[in-house]
């Protein structure tokens, strides 16, 4: 079962964002969750079409896709999806400029002066037991060779940079690969 959107079947389902209920009749969106009492299925984990949009874009995105029915107010919930899709951080491996003079390379130690154009890459950060994910800083000239390392050929880093880039221009693409 993945997400889906239905019509709801009564007023008794609560929005998981805002927290308000789900009016029956209303088109609720319902996100696939594990089921806590039974290991083979799923429940359901529902939204207001409108909250759906703002907090989990993408996935509603994919099933307004392949939902055939009428969905009120369908152009003001695409909107939302739209700014919701545009304040989301690009996916890693991209490249930007360094808001600070804070971060340093997590391959040679140094530091970034601000405004330097850097790689930006997702790394494991061991936090005492556990380990999350987060944002690691590359000098350009340092990235090839610690992506290299990690199995990623040059060719693929520079293509996957510039399909995730958003904040850059052409030119600072080409200033940024001159160095790579």
């Amino acid at each position: 079962m993945p997400h889906t959107i239905e019509i709801a079947k009564s007023g008794r389902a609560t929005c998981r964002a805002c927290r308000k209920p789900i009016a029956k009749g209303e088109p609720r969106f319902g996100m696939e969750t594990p089921s806590s009492f039974a290991e083979d299925a799923a429940s359901y984990m529902w939204h207001h079409l409108k909250c759906a949009a703002t907090k989990h874009p993408s996935e509603l995105k994919e099933v307004l896709a392949t939902y055939t029915e009428d969905v009120p107010e369908r152009a003001e919930v695409d909107r939302l999806i739209g700014e919701a899709e545009a304040k989301k951080p690009p996916p890693f491996p991209h490249a930007d400029r360094a808001p600070t003079a804070r971060a340093r390379c997590i391959e040679c130690g140094d530091g970034f002066d601000k405004g330097a154009l850097r790689v930006v890459i997702e790394r494991d950060i061991e936090r005492g037991m556990t380990t999350t994910k987060g944002a690691g800083y590359l000098h350009p000239k340092c990235a090839a060779g610690h992506m290299e390392a990690k199995g990623v050929s040059h060719e693929e880093l520079t293509n996957a940079i510039r399909a995730n880039s958003r904040s850059l221009t052409e030119s600072d693409l080409d200033e940024l690969f001159s160095v790579v």
